[in-house]
C-alpha cells in the first residue's frame, strides 16, 4: 500500500486544524488570558507537521484506493484527536496527556464526555476550542474529506458512507457539490442557532459556543451545569429544536431548498425519528408528572429537553435524570442506542437500521404465516438489497459484541457495574453523559483510571466510524490484499 496519498490528505487536515487553533489564541489574547501562547505554539506545531506531510507527499497526490480510504478515515480521526489534545495538555488546566486525548477524542467524535471541571471559570480559549472540536467533528471534517477525495478519483459518497453511514444513492452528481452544499447548510444552521440563543439572552460568547455544539449534537457546554446553568425556558426550547434539526439528513435539507418542500416529511426515516421522539416525550412526561408536584409546563420542558438530548446523542442536561426513578433510568439507557437519522451529525445505531431490521422481521413473519407467498423487505418504498440487509445485521452483531467486550474490560480495571455498562454504552453510542453518580449527568469522567479513559477513547472512535471502518484494519486479509 502506498501511504503517501494518505499522509498528503492528513497533512491538509492538520493544516486546517492548525488554522482553527489560531481562533482561540486570538480570543485568549483579547481576553488577556495567559493561555494564548499555548494555542499559538500548538498551532505552529500542527501547521509544521501538516505542512511537512503535504510537502513530502505532494508528488504522490493521485489515485486513492479503497484500502487506502479505510486507512485514511481511521488515521485522520486519530491524528486530529492527538494534535487537538495539545492545547488541553499545556494549558492552565494542567491535564495529563491521557485526559487531554480523552477530551479531544470526545470532542472530535461529538461524544460530549468530559474530564474538565470548573468550566464556569475556565479560560475562554479552552471553552471555544472544545466547541470548535465538536463543530469540526460533527460534519466539518467529513466535508473536508469529501472535498479532497474527488481529486483522488474516489467517489466522495463512499468515504462519507464509511464515516456516517449515509444513504448510498447519490442525490448530486459530484462529491465536491455534496461537500459544498453540506457546508453551506451546516453554517446556516449554526448561524441561525447562534442568533436564536443570543436573542434568548445568552451572551455572544456562550451563544457561539453552544450553537456549534448543538448543531453538531455534541453537548460540550461552557458551564459544569450544562444548559441547566441558563434558567431560561426559551434557551431550552431553542436547544430542543436545533438538536432535532442537527439529527435530520442534511441532504434532504438541500432537496427542500431546491423546491421539494415535502422532501423531509416524505422520508420514512424522518417520520420514524419524529414518532419515536414524540412517544418518548409522552412516556417520560407521564412518568414524571404523576410523581411530582412541579407545574406541568416545567415537567414538559425538562422531559422534552433531556429526552431529545440523549436520543440525538447530544448529551446536554438540565437535570439529573438518574434521580427520576427506575423507569426513567432504564428508558434513558435505551435512548442512548437510538440516535438520529443517517446523514446527520448524530451517532449511535441510527433510525434507518431499526427500520431495515423491522422490515426484515416483518417479512420473515409473513413468510412463516404464508410459506408460498412472495414478500420483499422495503425501505423508503424501495426493495432492500440483500447486501444491505447483511451489512445491517453484521453491524448490530458487532455493536452488541463491542459493547459487551468494552463493558467487561471496564470492570476488569475496577469500575462498578453501572459505570462500566453505561460508560461502554455512552462511548460506543457517542452520547456523552452516562448513568450513576460518577459519570452521570451530574458527574465527569475525571476520576476514572487512565486505562479506562483509553478504552473509552477507543470506544468513541469505533462508534463514530461505524465499527467496521476501524475493525477491518485488524483483519490480516486487509493488509495482504
Amino acid at each position: 500500500m502506498d501511504y503517501r496519498p494518505i499522509f498528503f490528505i492528513v497533512g491538509i487536515l492538520l493544516v486546517m486544524l492548525g488554522v482553527a487553533m489560531l481562533i482561540p489564541a486570538i480570543v485568549d489574547a483579547a481576553a488577556h488570558n495567559p493561555d494564548w501562547p499555548v494555542f499559538l505554539a500548538s498551532a505552529f506545531l500542527t501547521l509544521f507537521v501538516g505542512g511537512t506531510f503535504i510537502l513530502m507527499n505532494r508528488s504522490r497526490f493521485g489515485f486513492l484506493g479503497v484500502r487506502q480510504a479505510f486507512v485514511l478515515t481511521t488515521m485522520s480521526w486519530i491524528v486530529i484527536a492527538a494534535f487537538g489534545a495539545l492545547p488541553f495538555t499545556f494549558s492552565n488546566l494542567e491535564l495529563t496527556y491521557t485526559d487531554a486525548f480523552f477530551e479531544a477524542m470526545s470532542g472530535i467524535t461529538t461524544t460530549g464526555s468530559t474530564v474538565v471541571t470548573g468550566l464556569d471559570s475556565a479560560p475562554p480559549g479552552i471553552l471555544l476550542w472544545r466547541s470548535l472540536l465538536q463543530w469540526l467533528g460533527g460534519i466539518g471534517i467529513v466535508v473536508m474529506a469529501i472535498a479532497v477525495l474527488p481529486m483522488l478519483r474516489v467517489g466522495g459518497m463512499q468515504l462519507f458512507h464509511m464515516e456516517s453511514s449515509d444513504r448510498s444513492d447519490k442525490m448530486m452528481p459530484r462529491a465536491a457539490q455534496v461537500s459544498t452544499t453540506i457546508a453551506a447548510i451546516y453554517l446556516l444552521l449554526t448561524a441561525a442557532c447562534f442568533a436564536a440563543y443570543w436573542a434568548a439572552g445568552m451572551s455572544p460568547f456562550d451563544a457561539v459556543a453552544h450553537s456549534m455544539t448543538t448543531i453538531a449534537t455534541g453537548g460540550f457546554s461552557t458551564s459544569d451545569a450544562s444548559l441547566g446553568h441558563f434558567q431560561s425556558s426559551a434557551v431550552h426550547w431553542i436547544a430542543v429544536c436545533f438538536m432535532i434539526l442537527g439529527s435530520l439528513p442534511f441532504l434532504l435539507y438541500f432537496e427542500t431548498v431546491r423546491g421539494r418542500a415535502t422532501a423531509l416529511w416524505q422520508d420514512t426515516q424522518v417520520r420514524w425519528f419524529c414518532g419515536i421522539t414524540i412517544l418518548s416525550f409522552a412516556a417520560m412526561v407521564y412518568w414524571r408528572w404523576r410523581d411530582t408536584d412541579r407545574p406541568f409546563y416545567d415537567t414538559l420542558r425538562d422531559c422534552a429537553f433531556n429526552v431529545t438530548s440523549i436520543l440525538t446523542g447530544t448529551g446536554y442536561s438540565t437535570a439529573d435524570y438518574t434521580t427520576w426513578g427506575t423507569f426513567a433510568v432504564s428508558a434513558f439507557f435505551l435512548f442512548m442506542f437510538v440516535g438520529g437519522c443517517a446523514g446527520s451529525t448524530s451517532c449511535s445505531i441510527k433510525i434507518f437500521r431499526f427500520q431495515i431490521l423491522f422490515s426484515v422481521l416483518r417479512t420473515q413473519l409473513l413468510r412463516l404465516w404464508q410459506p408460498h407467498g412472495v414478500f420483499v423487505p422495503y425501505y423508503n418504498r424501495k426493495p432492500i438489497d440483500e447486501s444491505v440487509t447483511e451489512a445491517v445485521m453484521v453491524f448490530f452483531f458487532l455493536f452488541i459484541l463491542t459493547f459487551g467486550v468494552l463493558a467487561l474490560a471496564l470492570t476488569v480495571v475496577g469500575l462498578d457495574f453501572v459505570t462500566s455498562i453505561s460508560g461502554a454504552a455512552t462511548a460506543i453510542a457517542n452520547v456523552g453523559p452516562a448513568l450513576g453518580d460518577t459519570i452521570g449527568p451530574g458527574g465527569t469522567f475525571t476520576s476514572l483510571p487512565d486505562s479506562a479513559k483509553w478504552m473509552l477513547s477507543a470506544g468513541m472512535l469505533l462508534g463514530r466510524l461505524e465499527l467496521l471502518t476501524v475493525l477491518v484494519l485488524f483483519t490480516p486479509g486487509f493488509w495482504r490484499a
